[in-house]
C-alpha cells in the first residue's frame, strides 16, 4: 500500500512514502534491466548448470552441538511460547482498553505491520518463527484433545492458503480495517476458526491451516538457517531449503494468494483504479473484492497454463503444478520487500514508540530517498525473480531428460518475464 489509499476504503496506513508513480525511475532502463538479468541468467544457466545440485533437507553444515542443544531445550521453547503469549495479550488488552484511533492504538499496527510484515526478516533470518511463538499454541496446550482424528493429506495448506486470502482482503479492501471493532470480529473468527480446527485434528491443524504459521513457514525455506532431514540445526544455502519445500496440496493455492495481493496492492496506488473505485456502481468495497480476487486469480492462472505446457512438453511429469511452485517462492519474497520496506522501517518503529505509551507518535523518515526507495523496490522484484529461473533449472534438469531440460523450462522462463514486467509495471506506471 505505498502511497495514498483509496478514499473510502479505511486504510490510514499506506505503506510508504509518496506516490509510487512519482519514483524517479526510467520505466525504460527499469524494463531493459530486468529483462537483461533474466535472459542472462537463463542463457547461463542452461549453459554451465547440466546437473542438479541442490539436496534438500539433506544438506547443510551442522551447528556446534552446544547451540542445537540450548534451541532444543524445553526451556527455551517454553519460553518462546510464553513471549508469544504475552504479546498477545498486550494487543489484545489494546484492543478491548484502547482508544478506536489508529494513532494512539498501537493495535494495528502491530498486526499489519509488526506481525504481516515483520514475520518476513524474522523468518529470512531465524526460520520458521511463528510456529515457536504462535499464542494459539499455547491455547491449545492448556487441554489438547485426547483423540485428534487425523487431518486428510489432501487437505494440505488449503486452508491457510483460504485464511490468507481473507486477511489480504482484510488489509487491502475491508472499510474500517484499523478500528478495534474489525479488528476484534477479524480475531474472533480466527479464534474459533483455529481452535476448532485444532480440537479435532490436534496440534497438526496449525501447520496446514494457520495462515501466518504457513506464511512464517514458507517464507522460512529461504532461510539459511534450517533443519536437514536427520533434525539437525544446519546452515545451508537458501537454495537447498527451497528445494526441500514440499509439494503439498495447497501450495500453488498459498503462493498465488500472496502474488496476487502484492499485485493488488500495487494496482490500489493506481489513479485509474482509485477513479474506478470511486464511480463503480458496486461500491468501492466490493469492486475493491473483485479486483483482489480477480488479480490473484490471474497469477494462478498465468502458473496454471504454464503447468499445463509443461506437461504436454513431457507427460511422464506427472505433478506439473507443484513440481516448479517452490520457485514462485522468492518472486513473492521480492514482490513483499519491494512493497512493504517502506512502511516496515517507517510505521514499525512507530507503532513500537505507540505501544510504550505515546500517542501521536511520529512515523521516522525513510533511510531510503525516492530514488532509493525505487532502486530497491526494482532490484527486489529482479533478484527474485532471478532466483526462481535459478530454482526451476536445477529442478528441471532433475525432472527433464538431457535433451529436453532446457527447452522443458522454457514455459515458466516466459511466466517470470510476465510476472517481473507486470510486478515493475504496478511499481513506476
Amino acid at each position: 500500500m505505498t502511497g495514498v489509499p483509496a478514499p473510502g476504503l479505511g486504510l490510514p496506513l499506506a505503506h510508504g512514502v509518496g506516490s509510487r508513480h512519482d519514483l524517479p525511475l526510467s520505466p525504460f532502463y527499469a524494463y531493459a534491466g530486468a529483462f537483461a538479468a533474466l535472459l542472462v541468467s537463463f542463457l547461463a544457466l542452461g549453459l554451465l548448470w547440466s546437473s542438479s545440485r541442490f539436496r534438500g533437507d539433506e544438506a547443510g553444515r551442522p551447528l556446534p552441538t552446544s547451540v542445537q542443544r540450548v534451541a532444543d531445550a524445553p526451556a527455551t521453547r517454553t519460553a518462546l511460547r510464553l513471549l508469544g503469549a504475552a504479546v498477545a495479550l498486550f494487543f489484545l488488552l489494546h484492543l478491548l482498553l484502547g482508544p478506536d484511533d489508529p494513532d494512539r492504538n498501537p493495535a494495528a499496527g502491530a498486526l499489519y505491520v509488526l506481525l504481516w510484515v515483520g514475520l518476513v526478516p524474522a523468518s529470512l533470518l531465524l526460520g520458521p518463527v511463528w510456529r515457536l511463538l504462535n499464542p494459539l499454541r499455547t491455547l491449545y496446550a492448556l487441554r489438547p484433545p485426547r483423540n485428534p482424528r487425523p487431518l486428510p493429506a489432501a487437505v494440505g495448506i488449503r486452508p491457510a492458503a483460504a485464511g490468507l486470502l481473507l486477511f489480504t482482503w482484510l488489509e487491502l479492501v475491508a472499510p474500517d480495517n484499523t478500528a478495534t471493532t474489525t479488528l476484534l470480529a477479524a480475531l474472533a473468527v480466527h479464534l474459533g476458526v483455529q481452535l476448532l480446527g485444532a480440537a479435532r485434528h490436534g496440534d497438526r491443524w496449525f501447520a496446514h491451516a494457520d495462515p501466518f504459521e504457513v506464511y512464517s513457514s514458507l517464507l522460512a525455506r529461504l532461510s539459511p538457517l534450517g533443519r536437514r532431514a536427520d533434525g539437525r540445526l544446519v546452515l545451508r544455502s537458501p537454495f537447498h531449503g527451497l528445494d526441500s519445500t514440499p509439494q503439498t496440496p495447497g501450495l500453488v493455492a498459498t503462493v498465488c494468494v500472496l502474488l496476487g495481493s502484492t499485485a493488488y496492492d500495487g494496482l490500489s496506488d493506481n489513479p485509474r483504479w482509485i477513479t474506478t473505485l470511486q464511480t463503480s456502481s458496486l461500491g468501492p468495497t466490493a469492486t475493491a473484492t473483485l479486483g483482489l480476487l480477480a488479480v490473484t486469480a490471474l497469477a494462478a492462472a498465468c502458473y496454471g497454463l504454464c503447468a499445463g505446457a509443461l506437461r504436454l512438453m513431457d507427460r511422464s511429469l506427472a505433478t506439473p503444478l507443484t513440481s516448479f511452485a517452490h520457485s514462485l517462492l522468492p518472486i513473492a519474497l521480492g514482490y513483499l520487500v519491494a512493497h512493504y520496506f517502506s512502511l516496515f522501517v517507517t510505521e514499525g518503529p512507530r507503532t513500537v514508540i505507540m505501544a510504550g505509551g505515546t500517542d501521536n507518535a511520529l512515523a521516522p523518515a525513510s533511510p531510503l530517498g525516492p530514488g532509493g526507495l525505487a532502486t530497491l523496490q526494482v532490484a527486489a522484484i529482479v533478484t527474485g525473480h532471478v532466483l526462481g529461473v535459478v530454482a526451476a533449472h536445477d529442478r528441471s534438469v532433475r525432472l527433464f531428460p538431457p535433451a529436453r531440460a532446457v527447452a522443458g523450462q522454457l514455459p515458466l522462463f516466459v511466466l517470470m518475464i510476465a510476472y517481473t514486467l507486470g510486478g515493475i509495471g504496478l511499481l513506476i506506471a
